[in-house]
């Protein structure tokens, strides 16, 4: 049987680094299942598309994920990137938008919900 899924490397990659923004590029790729060059190709995509903003602290990155910018394919819009990844990592996984138990943001921003 082949395998497949419903959402591509550069969704789980933004997942993964949701969930732990000082991944590394190695844990990265081993989390997705790919190599350490797609993952670093990947991050250089959605840092370019300005999806995460790659923050450097020593000789370690750490990434800040945009979560107010719409998802590129989302037919009106509205559907932010916070909005997605909460959806994706489930209530209170610390994730862009998730939330913790004292109602703060992993991210460090807004999770971009609307009403």
């Amino acid at each position: 049987m082949r395998t497949w899924g419903f959402l591509t490397n550069h969704a789980l990659v933004l997942l993964c680094i949701a969930r732990d923004p000082g991944a590394r590029l190695r844990d990265i790729a081993v989390s997705v299942g790919i190599t350490e060059r797609s993952a670093f190709g990947i991050v250089s995509d959605l840092a370019e598309a300005g999806y995460i903003i790659k923050e450097k602290g020593g000789r370690r990155n750490r990434y800040r994920v945009e979560v107010q910018l719409p998802v590129p394919e989302s037919a009106d819009r509205r559907l932010a990137i916070g909005d997605l990844l909460a959806l994706l990592g489930g209530h209170g996984t610390g994730l862009a938008g998730g939330g913790d138990a004292a109602g703060g943001d992993a991210a460090g921003g807004d999770a971009g919900l609307t009403d």
